[in-house]
């Protein structure tokens, strides 16, 4: 599975890339607002951070206007997606950019329906809100089983991009049901690396190592 990181705050993302764990990043108007900087700016940035995909996401709700947009956001970087909302008109934008040869991923999704229409339009990746769905009374993995089982029933090359992800349960339940990629905040993603075991482990190895006076360099 494919880790995309939730973010605009570049120092998480240099941070995280530094791994050589992260596989792209996605962006909204929201979290650009939120790191306070020129949305070209800090797009361009991260392109540069990171080799994969950079979801940039329009602001626009008419197809004109959207793709009017996504020509503009496009010419940032080759690495660029174009992020746009599942309505009529994302639809209609996303299956002409696609066919143009550019990476859509279509927003926003809380349905099983809706991931099926993104999938006929040709999205690179449809992006369901597991914890948005949690929120209001559904089971989020329940949308991610299904999308999953439809996309394989048909063939379909849309990468299932599970969004929203509030813990790092959801990324273990999306490994299982076999999500292509999932982005997460960057608290999510350090969580995990965690485990209680692992920390007592490695301070009864060190306790131990101490007692030998012992140096490796």
């Amino acid at each position: 599975m494919k880790f995309f990181v939730d973010t605009a705050e570049i120092e998480d993302i240099k941070e995280l890339a530094a791994t050589g764990l992260l596989d792209g990043v996605t962006t909204n108007p929201s979290l650009i607002a939120k790191s306070g900087r020129d949305f070209m700016e800090v797009t361009k940035e991260i392109c540069g951070i990171v080799d994969g995909p950079v979801s940039a996401e329009v602001v626009a709700l008419d197809h004109e206007s959207m793709m009017k947009e996504a020509e503009i956001l496009r010419k940032i970087a080759d690495n660029v997606c174009i992020k746009v909302p599942l309505t009529v008109d994302g639809l209609k934008t996303c299956k002409a950019l696609t066919e143009d040869g550019t990476m859509v991923n279509v927003t926003l999704c809380f349905s099983a329906n809706q991931a099926l229409l993104a999938a006929k339009a040709g999205a690179t990746f449809i992006s369901p809100f597991v914890g948005r769905h949690d929120d209001n009374g559904f089971d989020g993995m329940d949308l991610i089983e299904d999308i999953r089982l439809i996309y394989d029933n048909y063939g379909f090359e849309t990468e299932i991009l599970v969004a929203s992800v509030r813990h790092v349960t959801h990324v273990l339940e999306s490994a299982k049901i076999g999500a292509d990629v999932m982005t997460a905040p960057p608290k999510v993603i350090h969580g995990l690396f965690k485990h209680v075991l692992t920390d007592k482990g490695i301070e009864g190895f060190l306790a131990d190592w101490e007692k030998t006076g012992q140096s490796i360099t």
